[in-house]
């Protein structure tokens, strides 16, 4: 039998064996397209990247001396306000910022988060070139991601790799995990800290944060869906509101039968090892022994699980705990408060 003619137009019939068929995009043609997805995210970020100077104050043998330190940022938004990270601009007695073009200005700390490592400083709304905000939720393992910052004191830096992993939990100076960490092989060097990761469309991924020595190609970005939630509360309150309940505790597994007698998906705790006295968990009724297995109708298996629940819109509204004591389950009902340190 024989296949039947194929229709290209409506005046033209060409045999099968001549139908068109789609060729395969020659080496040249994809190294064209990676070429210009790279230098066409440079073009529309890079004006907005700036160099970031600072000055900490150091005391040494009993003598105070200010030592300079240098990242990166960008600016996000028309009227000055410039996204960097926490550990290039906090504690720093001076902050200024350079641009692309040479501009050199002062800028002024607005805030700074050492537990997600972002901080905000602000500079003169003049003429400035603003980076737009992508989706970090949206990145997919492989993506192409285009680093930009002042490594080693070198402006303008243009680095591309991919997106090496998702969900990438990395531990800040003050202890906390930062969530939604962008794991990328894009080269980074001290200097980038604080420079934007982002896509072939030229929207901010990640900020460009840390890297681990001597390792080669493992770099770090906490991703923009963190930072827009944090960027919002330094610009408004100067720092980040956290929820607190009034617990010391460790984290512990829980035993296989009593994960089966209650219905207990988590395989693991916070043991709590200290209450303090009119605090919301005091208030609650929780004591010392007690095992924290759930707050607010979510798991908690460890203590950062804990901390991630304690966010700000729990501050002051009730909710409920949910812990073992002894063979029971008991949900507890409790109102977070505002904290002031690092506990939870």
């Amino acid at each position: 039998m024989n296949a039947a003619p194929v229709l290209v137009s409506d005046e033209t019939v060409v045999p099968p064996h001549t139908a068109p068929r789609s060729a395969a995009p020659r080496e040249d043609e994809v190294l064209d397209a990676y070429s210009r997805a790279v230098t066409g995210a440079a073009e529309k970020v890079g004006p907005a990247v700036v160099s970031v100077e600072v000055r900490h104050k150091v005391e040494r043998r009993g003598r105070t001396r200010e030592l300079p330190g240098k990242g990166s940022g960008f600016v996000f938004t028309p009227d000055g306000f410039v996204l960097t990270n926490s550990h290039v601009v906090h504690d720093a007695t001076r902050i200024e910022v350079a641009f692309a073009d040479g501009r050199p200005v002062s800028a002024e700390l607005v805030g700074d988060d050492p537990d997600t490592d972002l901080a905000v400083i602000r500079v003169p709304p003049v003429s400035l070139t603003v980076a737009e905000f992508g989706d970090s939720a949206a990145l997919r393992v492989g993506q192409l991601v285009v680093a930009i910052g002042n490594p080693l004191g070198f402006q303008s830096t243009v680095t591309a790799g991919v997106v090496s992993a998702l969900g990438r939990s990395f531990r800040s100076v003050g202890g906390r995990l930062i969530d939604d960490v962008i794991q990328t092989d894009a080269a980074l060097n001290p200097g980038n800290s604080g420079g934007p990761l982002v896509d072939a469309r030229g929207r901010v991924v990640g900020v460009n944060t840390a890297v681990i020595l001597p390792a080669q190609g493992i770099c770090f970005a906490v991703g923009i869906n963190t930072a827009k939630v944090v960027t919002g509360q330094l610009i408004r309150h100067g720092k980040i509101r956290r929820g607190r309940i009034g617990v010391a505790g460790q984290n512990v597994p829980l035993l296989r039968l009593a994960q089966r007698a209650l219905g207990i998906d988590a395989k693991s705790g916070v043991l709590v090892t200290g209450v303090e006295p009119d605090s919301p968990a005091a208030r609650a009724g929780v004591t010392s022994g007690d095992i924290i297995i759930g707050f607010d109708g979510q798991t908690v298996s460890g203590i950062d699980d804990l901390h991630r629940l304690l966010v700000t819109d729990r501050i002051g509204a009730r909710t409920t705990i949910a812990v073992l004591r002894n063979a029971d389950r008991l949900e507890l009902p409790i109102v977070p408060e505002e904290s002031e340190t690092r506990k939870a």
